[in-house]
């Protein structure tokens, strides 16, 4: 009882936390002028690797996390009245890059962190097709709650049955000084475009025009996070159910 009880709560917060990001990111790509499939399999891709890191590599991904958070801070104070997403998300990433390096360098070099986060690419890649394939075949329009819902059903259940496998798959030609810096450099490219949505909101003389559309964004991520919520328990107590124990899953 008290695994399972351990389980809907981690799969709770995993599937807020991939909730509001795909929201996030779907919004964005939007207003950047993505259209039709692409914001839905392209939010879900990155979504499903962010949180995938997260899930599998936590010191790596807190690496990462805490580079992308620095960089961001050191731009906000030295980029005057100019804050472009681009900018600061690049720059993020690069020293993500650098902490993940240095994070391999002292000894801690494994693959493996590479190989769930691909997993979670081919598992957001899936979810995406299905999402793109549900909604163009309804007539009805579909909020936020109920997307980030399906989606994080769907990821959750391709990651958890593909992960053995791909993970096994990828051993031994995955390189493991790489894996770090390039899993570190995502989670900080994220974090970066996070700081980037709240500097927003805090400061909205800095952004201008760039104000409606981080307005638009953030009125949508509580309701993703809490379609994510919602579908990460179910789908973490049908898991945990049918056999797919979550102490089973080991932690990098």
């Amino acid at each position: 009882m008290i695994a399972i009880i351990v389980s809907l709560l981690v799969w709770s917060l995993a599937g807020a936390l991939f909730g509001g990001l795909f929201i996030g990111l779907y919004e964005v790509l939007v207003v950047l002028g993505l259209g039709g499939w692409q914001p839905l399999v392209v939010g879900a891709v990155a979504a499903a690797m962010t949180t995938a890191a997260f899930y599998s590599a936590m010191p790596l991904a807190l690496v990462g996390a805490t580079a992308g958070v620095l960089a961001s801070i050191g731009y906000l104070v030295t980029s005057g009245q100019q804050i472009e997403l681009a900018m600061i998300t690049l720059l993020a990433a690069a020293t993500g890059i650098a902490a993940g390096a240095f994070f391999a360098w002292t000894g801690r070099q494994n693959a493996r962190p590479l190989a769930e986060t691909l997993t979670g690419m081919l598992a957001g890649f899936g979810a995406g097709l299905a999402l793109v394939v549900v909604l163009t075949t309804l007539e009805t329009p579909v909020g936020p709650f109920v997307m980030a819902a399906g989606v994080v059903a769907i990821v959750g259940t391709l990651y958890q049955l593909n992960e053995h496998w791909i993970v096994q798959a990828c051993h031994g030609w995955l390189p493991d000084s790489l894996a770090a810096p390039l899993v570190a450099g995502l989670i900080a490219s994220v974090v970066g475009a996070g700081v980037w949505l709240m500097a927003g909101m805090t400061t909205p003389m800095l952004f201008g025009d760039e104000r409606s559309v981080i307005d638009q964004v953030l009125s949508e991520v509580p309701s993703g996070a809490l379609g994510g919520m919602l579908g990460g328990a179910v789908t973490g107590l049908i898991l945990e159910l049918l056999g797919f124990r979550l102490e089973d899953h080991d932690l990098v």
